[in-house]
């Protein structure tokens, strides 16, 4: 598992429901009117992507998902899809270009539409043209006045595809033993094989690897808002979204249309800390699934932690032959708890788990891991690596590792070694990594809504405030969620109506409002 494990809790539960009952069973340019958001810059640079800004995208009816972006069903009528072309290096605008997946909902009030609402949904690595049509009965109000728009970045789904190792391979990676060592063998093991991957990383995609950060999707999102014909970029981002749109913000403050950021990113910690504060805020999930269990957390959590290191020598068998390993089985307990949906199936999971099956477990690790039941993989795994580690300048050893491993587990002996043996993934990456940190300082941008939700356990509720205090004072205004699971919109009916205000009225909620 990654250390950046963030992924769209409500497609995760529709996902789940769906594969769970499976196995009970056994065009135009679409240009603003005159009078809406119209082309244009308001930051006196040159325009992103130089010709290419004036392209028009050929939309057209959406064919079904590639497996690369997550497979299944077309998204039916009102669905329409378009590639557009960004440059593969925008320092060389006039460069090789590469091809980025789009797919739009008009507005269904076009007399009242306000423009394109561009939605990232996490990840990184995860395919908007997948998700948005499985996401988007959350958002009809948004859809009245906006077109929906998402798109899969540099280096997800199909655009511009990073490709590491075969179906088979990662099968391998996503439930070996090594995954969490226990001996020196082990140990060994991981790190050679993350070589191995890494290799065939740089053997498949190299010429992409460069070019596969932040800020070269934020700079692509900035094409996209003028090929949609959009003055401003009306944006709303969902996890490592959020962390998309603060970069987004500090290089385009003056372009910033409205803007929600739910489920943040702290943009001030390194890898160390936000895996940290990953293991404390799945800890806390866990605790307060217990609780609704009516079970004491502490003993819980020590039972749970017994059973999957029981599972070092003996997995789980399941109907499909696979066996469930303690890797495989603590990432379905993470995956369960992305969403208070999916409680129930973690109740279940445990309960199998007990009496000797690891059935729904598997389930829950394939979802996580974009698995289908034909055993193949998206590529959100290899494009989320590709991503985080073209970001980041830190690399870990295993002396690091070994150094971090006490205070992980302390914080949670079910989630703790996951995390922490996830610290190495970028040591033999062979592009060096951006920066430690993001910056989204965004002074002079509009007013951005950024929510945090105290029960999230991917991203821990003071994120939030962290993200608001660096995109600036009068720019950043947050709103807080009592509640549980990863993201508050249309979960949660006050963050929902608010958000709406905001989006749909421009109606700016007061800096600190709170939601139960």
């Amino acid at each position: 598992m990654s250390t950046h494990i963030r992924i769209r809790s409500a497609a995760v539960a529709a996902t789940l429901l769906a594969v769970t009952a499976v196995a009970g069973c056994s065009s135009g340019s679409g240009g603003a009117k005159d009078g809406q958001d119209g082309p244009g810059r308001q930051d006196g640079r040159p325009a992103a992507g130089g010709d290419l800004s004036a392209q028009k995208l050929d939309w057209a009816k959406c064919e079904a998902p590639s497996v690369a972006q997550g497979g299944g069903q077309a998204p039916g009528s009102g669905w329409e899809c378009a590639t557009m072309k960004a440059p593969l290096d925008h320092a060389e605008p006039k460069g090789d270009t590469i091809d980025v997946a789009l797919i739009r909902k008009r507005a269904t009030d076009p007399d009242k539409r306000i423009g394109s609402l561009l939605y990232n949904f996490g990840g990184p690595g995860g395919s908007g043209v997948f998700t948005l049509p499985l996401a988007a009965k959350d958002y009809t109000k948004l859809n009245s006045r906006y077109d929906l728009v998402s798109f899969d970045p540099r280096g997800v789904g199909d655009s511009a595809t990073v490709d590491c190792v075969d179906d088979k391979a990662m099968d391998k990676l996503t439930s070996a033993d090594e995954g969490i060592p226990d001996s020196a063998a082990e140990e060994r093991k991981l790190l050679e094989e993350n070589k191995k991957y890494v290799a065939g990383c740089e053997k498949n995609s190299g010429k992409l690897l460069p070019h596969l950060t932040t800020e070269n999707t934020a700079r692509d999102m900035d094409l996209m808002r003028q090929v949609l014909g959009d003055k401003k970029l009306h944006y709303f981002g969902i996890s490592y979204g959020t962390e998309l749109g603060g970069v987004y913000a500090h290089l385009f403050p003056k372009n910033v249309g409205r803007a929600v950021l739910d489920a943040v990113v702290d943009p001030t910690k390194g890898t160390v800390e936000s895996a940290l504060g990953q293991v404390k805020g799945f800890q806390h999930a866990l605790d307060n699934f217990l609780k609704s269990e009516g079970k004491d957390p502490r003993q819980g959590t020590r039972d749970i932690a017994k059973l999957l290191d029981g599972l070092d020598d003996k997995p789980l068998p399941t109907a499909t032959g696979r066996g469930v390993t303690k890797n495989l089985a603590t990432t379905g307990i993470a995956s369960a708890l992305y969403s208070e949906e999916t409680w129930p199936y973690l109740s279940k999971a445990l309960d199998e788990a007990k009496a000797g099956k690891g059935d729904t477990l598997l389930i829950l690790a394939d979802v996580y891991n974009t698995r289908d039941p034909q055993g193949r993989y998206s590529n959100q795994q290899e494009a989320g690596g590709a991503i985080s580690c073209a970001d980041t300048d830190e690399r870990f050893t295993l002396a690091d590792v070994k150094k971090h491993l006490p205070a992980y587990k302390k914080e949670s002996p079910v989630f703790g070694e996951l995390l922490a043996w996830g610290l190495p993934s970028c040591t033999d990456w062979p592009v060096t990594g951006k920066s430690r940190t993001p910056d989204v300082s965004a002074k002079g941008a509009a007013p951005i809504v950024v929510i945090g939700n105290t029960g999230d356990p991917a991203t821990p509720v003071a994120g939030a405030r962290r993200m608001a205090e660096q995109l600036g004072k009068g720019v950043g205004t947050t709103l807080t969620v009592n509640g549980e699971g990863h993201g508050t919109y249309g979960v949660n009916d006050c963050a929902t109506n608010t958000v709406n205000a905001y989006l749909l009225d421009g109606k700016v909620p007061s800096d600190g409002k709170s939601c139960s």
